[in-house]
């Protein structure tokens, strides 16, 4: 449903232990069943060598490695030091270059730390200029609990973009303070082209208390229409996929465009 509304890429799954996340054990089937479907891209997470030889084995055609500019969030979300960390991507990245496979580079914590509290600017352009020089074609900057504002933002941008070209550069706001659609605007100013989104705002990050999802797909698209920015996104189909997966978990949207929309649409269907 995500594919058929337009969207360029859809990050399928992560192989990563189910011992740590066991609702990702099905990693391998999901591969399975999206095989053959549509044009869109479709990676996938793969934290080290083991999971990324999981995910090739499975059909992966594209991987996605995520590493941290705060200490104490690298050791909880993936067990290690962000030195430890960078060097198991560099594995990941040279094996995937011997494949022909492009690998994505995520970085968590770029403005703030749930343990450490606001994140150096240049211990992100230190992680993001690693990801560029072992060979990841796009980096992603991830505000993972969502307390950036365009105050902390555009100076950890500046920063960046010392050291990564823009066009490489993609933005990943949780929403958990309100503030995600000020920071993608904001991004967009600033040249970057390319913005994460999850459907409903589903999400969070189990290693970061109280962090929402990261910002809604609908909320994203519908800002960008009213930009008159081109995004080849069908919203209706969008918010279509968003509610059949939130009615399956049970779960209202996060999504206030979709709500509101939902609205326009019902009261039209009366008339």
């Amino acid at each position: 449903m995500l594919v058929s509304s337009g969207l360029p890429v859809v990050e399928a799954t992560s192989f990563v232990s189910p011992k740590w996340v066991p609702q990702l054990a099905d990693a391998k089937d999901v591969m399975s069943a999206i095989q053959g479907i549509g044009h869109s891209r479709l990676p996938v997470l793969t934290p080290n060598l083991k999971g990324f030889e999981a995910a090739v084995a499975a059909g992966a055609k594209e991987v996605a490695v995520f590493a941290a500019a705060s200490e104490s969030f690298s050791r909880s979300n993936i067990n290690c030091s962000i030195e430890d960390s960078l060097a198991r991507h560099r594995e990941v990245a040279l094996a995937a270059k011997s494949h022909s496979i492009p690998v994505r580079g995520y970085i968590s914590c770029v403005v703030g730390c749930p343990v450490e509290g606001a994140v150096p600017p240049s211990k992100v352009a230190y992680v993001a200029e690693e990801l560029l020089n072992m060979g990841c074609a796009e980096i992603s900057l991830g505000d993972t609990i969502g307390i950036g504002t365009p105050g902390n933002v555009i100076p950890m941008l500046e920063v960046v973009l010392d050291v990564v070209p823009i066009e490489k550069l993609a933005v990943h706001f949780h929403d958990t303070y309100g503030q995600a659609l000020s920071n993608i605007l904001l991004s967009l100013q600033m040249g970057i082209s390319i913005v994460d989104s999850s459907v409903s705002g589903l999400g969070g990050c189990p290693y970061a208390n109280g962090a929402s999802g990261n910002v809604a797909t609908e909320d994203v698209v519908y800002m960008l229409n009213g930009l008159g920015v081109k995004t080849n996104v069908d919203l209706r189909k969008l918010m279509l996929a968003g509610d059949y997966i939130c009615k399956h978990l049970g779960r209202s949207s996060g999504s206030k465009a979709a709500i509101a929309l939902g609205k326009v649409f019902a009261n039209a269907s009366k008339l």
